[in-house]
């Protein structure tokens, strides 16, 4: 990756979405003029069609890739190194922005599009992410249940499916037929806040995948 630290959920230029025709299927929302097997997810939730080329070009941080998501979210990987999520007794690691003002029991009840982290990749988060250091929590989460999708909703129209708005849906919403994923969601359930230093003491860079 010519030296450069980008963590694996991040899009690369190379990376850009595929030309692809959206079509309306009657009575069963959207997909592609020559959809595959593999455009859907195991729940038939149509998915954004990106290049993949890992590592290719320059990364565009604060760019997901959404098949790397969709892979760390579904097999609780970190986001940073792809290496499997630090989780104990107490429940799987997460590392986000603090939002603590957003609700009082936050982040209880959150439908979360970021992936859980491993213990070694929090000194690193914290020390390169512009995100992070405007205040950020770590916490474990007891139970994360894959819950839905962040995605494009579409409408029909004169010629063809038209976009009308991002949003989060659950898979047992009626719309989600009309969505293009982006993004998979948990949600978190069961969350107890972590000390940072409790995580960075002792832990040095690693290296990413």
């Amino acid at each position: 990756m010519n030296g450069v630290i980008a963590p694996y959920i991040t899009t690369w230029s190379v990376e850009q979405e595929l030309p692809s025709r959206l079509v309306e299927r009657p009575g069963c929302g959207v997909g592609y003029a020559d959809e595959l097997l593999g455009d859907r997810d195991a729940r038939g939730v149509l998915w954004q069609r990106p290049a993949v080329r890992h590592g290719v070009g320059k990364p565009e941080f604060g760019k997901v890739h959404p098949l790397r998501q969709r892979r760390a979210m579904r097999r609780l990987l970190c986001q940073v190194c792809a290496g499997p999520a630090d989780q104990n007794d107490g429940g799987v690691l997460w590392l986000l922005r603090d939002h603590r003002g957003d609700w009082p029991e936050w982040p209880e009840g959150m439908a979360c599009t970021e992936p859980p982290v491993c213990a070694p990749c929090v000194a690193l988060s914290l020390r390169l992410c512009p995100a992070l250091c405007c205040g950020a929590v770590a916490f474990r989460v007891r139970a994360s249940e894959v819950a839905g999708v962040r995605g494009a909703l579409y409408r029909s129209g004169r010629f063809g499916p038209v976009a009308v708005r991002d949003v989060n849906l659950a898979y047992d919403d009626q719309d989600i037929r009309w969505v293009v994923a982006s993004a998979l969601i948990r949600e978190l359930r069961g969350c107890t806040f972590v000390p940072l230093a409790e995580l960075t003491e002792g832990h040095a860079a690693v290296q990413l995948r």
